[in-house]
């Protein structure tokens, strides 16, 4: 099967309308903020998306992202192979107020679309992998190059003796 580039934007109205499904890729290097944010994304996002309407007539789409990046141990420094696998559901609304998001459905994240009726998808895929990465990247224990022994840092001073403040209410008690 021959992989296809999505579009960066289109209208998701007219989409659901059609009942649109996607199967491609987007280009890593279109994703900047994507590729600041780790050492190395190694493949391609791989993007899965259906467009429909649900019972309740509202428009939406879901689908999958998946691609491999590397992130930097930050204990060892050293390079950690990970795979981000999301799924997302989102439903387009007009304008982001109260109102409208208190009638959308739970399982529906609103994502606004801009004056010609459509969604960038490219900055919201992106939105998507990089809330998916983990907040501290860190090698398992046994697999980093810095052992368990050599994680101190510094030396620990010994915690001053000084007198309990209350040691003259214990003398009062004994009267």
């Amino acid at each position: 099967m021959q992989k296809v580039k999505l579009p960066m934007r289109l209208d998701p109205i007219k989409s659901a309308t059609k009942r649109s499904d996607y199967k491609g890729v987007m280009l890593a290097k279109d994703m900047r903020r994507l590729s600041d944010a780790v050492a190395e994304v190694v493949d391609d996002i791989n993007v899965e998306v259906k467009f429909d309407i649900d019972a309740q007539g509202l428009n939406f789409f879901q689908g999958n992202l998946s691609t491999s990046v590397k992130l930097i141990c930050q204990r060892c420094s050293g390079l950690i192979a990970h795979d981000i696998q999301v799924a997302f559901c989102y439903s387009p609304v007009k304008e982001l107020e109260q109102e409208v998001l208190d009638e959308l459905p739970d399982v529906y994240e609103p994502v606004e679309v801009n004056d010609h009726g459509e969604i960038d998808l490219l900055s919201l895929f992106e939105d998507e992998l990089i809330l998916s990465l983990p907040i501290v990247a860190l090698h398992a224990e046994e697999d980093c190059d810095i052992k368990r022994d050599e994680m101190s840092y510094g030396e620990i001073e010994p915690a001053d003796e000084r007198p309990n403040p209350f040691a003259v209410l214990k003398e009062l008690k004994r009267d």
